[in-house]
This record gives C-alpha cells, sequence and structure tokens, in this order.
C-alpha cells in the first residue's frame, strides 16, 4: 500500500442534537476532527501507511488529538507541538427541513497562527507517494495562502502527487478568495476534488446549471489547464432533509470519460459531517491501487454514504466493510 500525507487543522469538535439549539445547549458530544485529517483516517482504515501534519498545542487537548488520531494508525511524527491554543467548532445537527450548522471557533490556534513553513522538508516528504490537502488551509490566513501553495509546489517538484479538495468554507473567507488559492495550486495538483461551480469559475467559463453533460465539459476543460491532472471527482447530492439525501460520485481520468457511481439513497442520516472527507479517502484509495475508473468512484461513493452512518468525523470502516456494503448494502452480514 502507498505512504500517504495528508496535511491540515485537527480541531476540537462539539456537537449538539436531538433539537437543541446551540445558544441553548447546556452539554456537548465530543470529537476530534478536520478535513484532511479526516482523510488521512479513511487512508489508513483502507491499509494505508497514512501521516498526518498538523500542529497541536502542548496541552490536554492536543494531547487528546494526537491520541485520536493514533487511535485509527496515523504516524503524528510530523504533528508540531507548540502554540496557544486547538481550534474548536461546533455543530447544531438539523432536524427535518433545518440543516445542520457549523460555528468556527479556530482563531488563534496553533495551526492558524504558522506564519513559515515549520517542518524538515526533507522528513515532511520522506517516501511519501502522495499528499493531500485542502482549501481550509489557504482559507486560515493569508501566511496560509502562500504556506500551502509553497508546500504542493514543493511536493510536486519531489514527485509526490497532490491531492486538493477546493473545499470551500464561506465562513472562512470569499468565493474570490479561494478562486484565486484554486487557480495558484492548480498546475501542481494531481487529483483534484471539485464540483462543477469550482471548476467553471477557476477557468472562466459560464457559469451553467448542473447536467453531466455540462460536468463533463468542464471536467475536460481542467484537463486542458492542468498539466499534472490525473483524476478529477466530486458528488451530486439530492437533499430530501437533514435526514434523507441521495449520493452520486462521479470520476473523470484523462481519457475523457465521466464515470458515475449507483446513487445511494441515506436516510437516516446520523451524522453527515465528514461524508465528502469519506468519499474522497474512498477514491484516493481506489487511485492509489490502480483500480479503473467504475471500481474507483463505486468504492468512494460508497464509503461517503457510509460514513453518514456513524457519529463523528471520520470513517469506521475498513475496505472489506466498504466491499460488503456494495455487495449486501443493508441486508445482515452473516
Amino acid at each position: 500500500m502507498a505512504k500517504v500525507l495528508a496535511l491540515g487543522e485537527i480541531m476540537l469538535r462539539l456537537s449538539v442534537g436531538g433539537g437543541v439549539r446551540l445558544s441553548d445547549a447546556s452539554a456537548f458530544a465530543a470529537n476530534y476532527g478536520g478535513a484532511e485529517a479526516n482523510v488521512a483516517i479513511s487512508l489508513a482504515q483502507f491499509g494505508h501507511d497514512a501521516a498526518f501534519a498538523s500542529k497541536v498545542p502542548v496541552n490536554p487537548l492536543g494531547d487528546g488529538a494526537v491520541k485520536h488520531l493514533h487511535r485509527f494508525g496515523i504516524d503524528c511524527s510530523q504533528v508540531l507541538r507548540g502554540g496557544a491554543r486547538l481550534g474548536t467548532y461546533y455543530i447544531e445537527e438539523g432536524v427535518g427541513a433545518r440543516g445542520s450548522q457549523a460555528t468556527y471557533d479556530r482563531a488563534g490556534s496553533a495551526f492558524a497562527e504558522m506564519t513559515e513553513c515549520e517542518w524538515n522538508l526533507d522528513e515532511l516528504f520522506d517516501g511519501v507517494e502522495l499528499m493531500h490537502i485542502s482549501g481550509v488551509c489557504p482559507a486560515l490566513s493569508p501566511a496560509w495562502r502562500e504556506l500551502t501553495l509553497g508546500l504542493v509546489h514543493e511536493a510536486a517538484m519531489r514527485g509526490v502527487q497532490v491531492s486538493y479538495d477546493v473545499n470551500f468554507r464561506g465562513k472562512l473567507w470569499t468565493w474570490d478568495e479561494c478562486m484565486v488559492a484554486f487557480r495558484a495550486v492548480l498546475p501542481y495538483v494531481s487529483v483534484l476534488s471539485a464540483g462543477i461551480g469550482d471548476v467553471q469559475s477557476v477557468l472562466e467559463l459560464e457559469r451553467t446549471d448542473w447536467t453531466e453533460e455540462a460536468l463533463a465539459t468542464a471536467y475536460g476543460q481542467v484537463f486542458a489547464a492542468a498539466p499534472r491532472l490525473e483524476a478529477v471527482y466530486s458528488t451530486r447530492r439530492v437533499v430530501h432533509s437533514s435526514s434523507s439525501n441521495d449520493l452520486t460520485g462521479y470520476l473523470m481520468m484523462p481519457d475523457g470519460e465521466l464515470v458515475y457511481s449507483a446513487a445511494h439513497h441515506i436516510e437516516p442520516i446520523v451524522d453527515r459531517v465528514g461524508g465528502g472527507d469519506a468519499f474522497a479517502g474512498g477514491v484516493l484509495h481506489g487511485l492509489l491501487s490502480g483500480w479503473d475508473a467504475q471500481r474507483t468512484i463505486d468504492f468512494g461513493c460508497a464509503a461517503g454514504a457510509l460514513k453518514h452512518t456513524v457519529v463523528g468525523d471520520c470513517n469506521r470502516f475498513t475496505a472489506a466493510e466498504v466491499e460488503q456494503f456494495m455487495r449486501s448494502g443493508a441486508d445482515v452480514a452473516r
């Protein structure tokens, strides 16, 4: 299996459900999570040698974040220690027609406050075949926009594949800022998670409604614009309610054929947060395993659908369990 490095911020997640508003909460369920950490955990669950690079404070919350990663077999040798605090975010779980809401308390965190690369790059990239990072990193600060670009450039120059998830967070920065950062990193990206709007905006194409034909056209054009690109993927989500969604995965490789998974009807949804990260981890597993496009997107979407059935940010399923789900669905495994 491949050696993979994910780089990003891990945070304490505090959740409230049962129809309680965040402003009325008197108790929270605690987990640790973050987009890139979730992908690393998925890949470790699927048998890869997964490492995570971040920075957390020297206090019990920082210790807890590292213990969370170790629990899933993540190499934490590149998790730096220092800084004032661990970032926190709150989830008010949605019910029915009311969607879940995230509230961030991450300003001033150890990771967000980094202004220069504190890793030894030879050690960071030693033996790494693929680095995964997302648009959450450059959203954190102007310094992190420069750091993200420098890291993906360094990875590409060392022959490391770069996996980038646009992962726009409207509560962290503007769409235009996101597109500027995306445009800067795109020449170095090998595997891209991006929706139709992301691609049309970054390439300054006409914005159109979503159709499979429009998605295939946009993806074809991003291949022409990104010389290192080997795969681009996304999901199509139909939201019936906060606890009932349909999820379909789409993937294109350089041959120009857009392939798609079966649609998964997910009801009831236990926890939607992290579903996209589990999907990304599943797609990356297929690509790193040398699978064809169809098998890759089928596995990726199944992994994403399964994540919706467990509490917390990260995937709790092995590759064998995802394969079993693809064969049997909700039937009893005996």
